[in-house]
């Protein structure tokens, strides 16, 4: 099982490295993942990024509080409004349009309800 664990850290890892350069795909989301991978088998890993010089403030932020910085709610908002406006382009039928709306805006409204800390606590 630990090697389970440990392929799929590794595979989120690799996610959130490539959303380092791919502009919107999420890194640390990923990284927040890899990082809950690795607690489960991987414990290194885990430390590794739990004291990463650059993500691992929002990490343990995220742990310990659940919060989410403004700058990220504010870019995955326009990232998901931006999603919710092509969706609308694309000739799906009108209730999964709607349906993925509401699912959409759902998210938005649990994403702004997170609390917010600074960066660089």
């Amino acid at each position: 099982m630990n090697l389970l664990w440990r392929l799929l850290a590794v595979a989120f890892v690799v996610i959130g490295l490539i959303g380092v350069v791919v502009p919107g795909l999420p890194t640390v989301v990923f990284l927040l993942i890899a990082a809950w991978c690795a607690g489960k088998g991987w414990p290194a890993l885990e430390i590794w990024l739990l004291n990463h010089p650059r993500y691992g403030l929002p990490i343990r932020n995220w742990r310990q509080f659940g919060s989410v910085p403004r700058k990220a709610k504010v870019l995955a908002t326009v990232m998901i409004s931006c999603s919710a406006l092509l969706l609308w382009f694309f000739s799906l039928h009108l209730y999964l349009n709607v349906a993925i709306s509401i699912v959409l805006v759902a998210v938005m409204l649990w994403l702004w309800s997170r609390p917010e800390l600074s960066l660089d606590r």
